[in-house]
């Protein structure tokens, strides 16, 4: 009974509210005394007309690229994984896909509607903190115990590994300057960063490659990271500098920016590095988010230092990286989570809106193929030629000497940022932003196969020489 009686007054109680409200309704002012919405008189046409300004709002453009961009990642990484390449490979691929070379050639009109001009400032934006994050995670990863046993093979790799292909770099810029360099570049800034075009080494591809092939704990797989490590410091030092001269329109201003860089990096080395471990709890299996917190702020703040100053807020998110506390596994619990959720989300859209850049079509001659076929065939000669011979020099055998030369040829997501950093600056051009980046993919895709290839020419040599 009291159930009964709870649902009869329930009943009779929403009876009440609705009969108050249809009293409110009735007694409103009389049509023609507001402003009249559109109604559902105007029937389907009306219907469509709404939901194709929904489909054409910023967030509706945002979302539908996040799909697209996320899903074709996905999907084209995983094909690669199957021939043994790693996934970062087919995700640049997929931007390139994604782009006017391949879907705005064979689809316009779902390019157009996927990627019109008006989204690309806030797919950019995006991109960018996925860049700073991925950059995070970076600093984090370099560790200084890889280092301590073999700094002299890692220096001497390193060093040999960037010095011949900058010096191929230059040579390139001295050719190639007058038909295709930026609007903005003078032939120091474009020399210069050609030369680090073919210098740089991606650290997390290596280490993933020596990770999936279990290698990381051979003397090989130490020495790569060792070098690797060293090679991205020196890089990206250079990379600095050459963004300050670039950005700063006398020598003088170049210089107070390179001043101020100096100043910030004493300060995150000598003194962030030493009050963080104060501000956040080392201790917990799981940060805190307070802890989380704390340490995006320090990111943040150090990659807005950085932009603030003109060398770019990449360099800042990467600093900050390396100066985060290695106590209690601290580091690695954070660059989980941080990387999972840039490589997922943000790393995609800037494969994106790096192929959106990038435009085969502009390659319309023999010509320039021709150099963008010797633009590849100098970036492996310098890269995997000098690492393998300062191997070889530091007293390693040619097999691992070899081996040691492929992986230090890989290029990946680090050669992207630089060129697109070289794009936004105005130093390079389309053409040979296109050419670079072609390079960057073929580079990375010939690690694996070329690093098979030398673990296995021993035992060619071996079997050939039994058959004889």
């Amino acid at each position: 009974m009291k159930l009964v009686k709870q649902a009869v007054i329930y009943l009779l109680a929403s009876a009440a509210t609705l009969a108050f409200i249809a009293l409110l309704l009735d007694a409103g002012p009389a049509p023609g005394t507001a402003t009249a919405l559109p109604t559902a008189a105007a029937g389907a046409p009306g219907l469509l007309a709404g939901l194709q300004a929904q489909v054409h709002h910023p967030l509706s453009q945002l979302f539908i690229q996040l799909l697209v961009v996320i899903g074709a990642a996905q999907l084209v990484g995983r094909m690669f994984t199957r021939f043994g390449l790693p996934a970062v490979v087919g995700e640049m691929a997929a931007g390139i896909v994604l782009g006017p070379s391949l879907l705005g050639h064979l689809a316009p009109a779902a390019f157009a509607f996927v990627f019109p001009a008006e989204s690309l400032g806030a797919l950019k934006l995006f991109s960018q903190i996925g860049i700073c994050l991925f950059m995070f995670a970076v600093g984090m990863e370099l560790k200084i115990e890889h280092l301590r046993h073999r700094v002299q093979s890692a220096v001497a790799v390193s060093h040999a590994s960037i010095a011949v292909p900058f010096a191929f770099g230059v040579l390139l810029a001295f050719l190639l300057f007058d038909s295709m360099a930026g609007t903005a570049a003078s032939f120091r800034s474009f020399a210069l960063f050609m030369g680090i075009s073919l210098s740089i080494t991606a650290f997390p591809v290596l280490a993933r490659i020596l990770q999936e092939r279990g290698l990381t704990a051979t003397p090989l797989g130490s020495t790569a990271i060792a070098c690797a490590a060293v090679d991205d410091v020196t890089a990206w030092s250079i990379m600095a500098f050459v963004v300050a001269i670039s950005r700063s329109s006398s020598l003088a201003g170049a210089g107070l920016t390179l001043g101020l860089a100096l100043l910030f990096v004493a300060a995150m080395l000598l003194l962030v590095r030493r009050v963080l471990p104060r501000w956040l709890d080392l201790g917990r299996p799981e940060p805190s988010s307070a802890t989380l917190a704390t340490v995006l702020c320090v990111m943040i703040a150090a990659s807005l230092c950085t932009e603030l100053i003109g060398i770019h807020a990449l360099f800042g998110a990467f600093l900050a990286g390396t100066v985060m506390p290695e106590a209690h596994d601290f580091r690695e619990r954070i660059r989980v989570r941080v990387e999972k959720f840039s490589s997922v989300l943000l790393l995609p859209l800037f494969f994106a809106y790096t192929g959106l850049r990038t435009e085969l079509g502009l390659l319309d001659s023999a010509q320039d193929w021709l150099w963008c076929l010797a633009i590849v065939a100098l970036a492996s000669l310098g890269k995997l030629g000098a690492s393998a011979v300062a191997a070889r020099w530091t007293g390693m055998a040619w097999r691992e000497a070899l081996q040691l030369g492929a992986l230090m040829n890989t290029r990946g997501l680090m050669e992207l940022i630089a060129l697109n950093i070289g794009y936004d600056l105005g130093i390079l051009s389309p053409r040979i932003f296109t050419m670079l980046v072609l390079m960057a993919l073929v580079t990375t895709f010939m690690t694996g196969p070329l690093l098979s290839w030398f673990q296995r020419a021993p035992r060619r040599a071996a079997r050939t020489a039994v058959n004889a």
